[in-house]
């Protein structure tokens, strides 16, 4: 039995809202149990997919609850509280643990573009401020901000700094990670094209934006990679990959909620500055929904 906190098929959960903008509670329920049904693993609310940067705190409080109550202990459940403002992240952390929430997934800071000191400090300080897990979150896509594998792995010496989700696509220092780091540390893919990969090295799981529209699939397909069936994890990770290529047409969670709309999971509501999918990528994306059968 694996001693590690996080593995398996995480979802960055999307926010759905509805008519009035504000945070749609009875679909963001029948969301989390068709997760459940389908063997997802974990539950990343309020995230980069879920629309976090534009959540108020009360908004923060509210969705974190309604999903820890149909969890219901069963899966764990790890709420984003990452920003660019040491002592915010550590307002939301201790507001996440007081909720009940498993542990938080805290994202490197973004544009204030720290040094790999400042990032040490930073995760440090939180992970010091609560006693639930924290989860780094390394995206320079997003943040302009490498956290190398040196620092990450100076953290994972902090007892309850327990997993990194890397999308950094920078596999010599993922795999730097995976051979250096502690036994009971993760190491979640955080880009799902890269997930299959990442775990057939020797990663852990994966913190995935397709899983919001094959939660069974994804989960599958990582169960297979970790039990070292990778002919059949290989063959799901294909069958998904036109999927996860198009909810990238436009930027995360832009396509991701789009089809979850047209699937009938949710309203196809965003918050500025996210706007509705431009007609000619709808088109593209929703021929690719539909070659897989997740929409007729």
């Amino acid at each position: 039995m694996s001693n590690k906190r996080f593995t398996g098929a995480g979802v960055a959960l999307v926010t759905p809202f509805n008519e009035q903008g504000d945070i749609d509670i009875p679909s963001v329920h029948s969301l989390v149990e068709w997760h459940l049904e389908s063997g997802t693993d974990m539950i990343l609310p309020s995230g980069t997919t879920g629309e976090a940067a534009t959540l108020s705190k009360d908004e923060f409080a509210e969705l974190v609850t309604a999903v820890l109550e149909v969890v219901d202990g069963r899966i764990p459940v790890i709420p984003g509280t990452g920003t660019n403002s040491t002592a915010k992240v550590i307002e939301m952390s201790q507001l996440a643990q007081s909720l009940g929430a498993d542990g938080v997934l805290v994202v490197s800071p973004y544009y204030n573009k720290p040094t790999q000191a400042g990032l040490y400090e930073h995760y440090k300080a939180v992970a010091e401020s609560i006693e639930i897990p924290v989860v780094m979150y390394n995206v320079p896509g997003r943040t302009s901000s490498n956290i190398s594998a040196e620092t990450q792995l100076r953290l994972a010496e902090i007892p309850n700094i327990v997993a990194t989700k890397e999308a950094s696509g920078n596999f010599k220092q993922i795999m730097h990670i995976i051979d250096n780091c502690p036994d009971d540390f993760s190491v979640l893919s955080g880009d799902d094209s890269d997930a299959f990969s990442i775990v057939a090295l020797g990663g852990d799981g994966v913190v995935s934006v397709v899983a919001n529209e094959m939660p069974a699939e994804m989960s599958k397909m990582i169960e297979q990679a970790l039990s070292g069936n990778f002919a059949g994890a290989r063959e799901l990770h294909y069958t998904m990959l036109p999927l996860m290529e198009a909810n990238f047409f436009e930027t995360n969670p832009i396509p991701v909620k789009t089809v979850l709309a047209a699937m009938g999971k949710i309203q196809e509501k965003f918050r500025l500055p996210m706007v509705p999918i431009a007609d000619e990528n709808r088109k593209k994306l929703l021929a690719v929904a539909k070659s897989m059968g997740l929409i007729s």
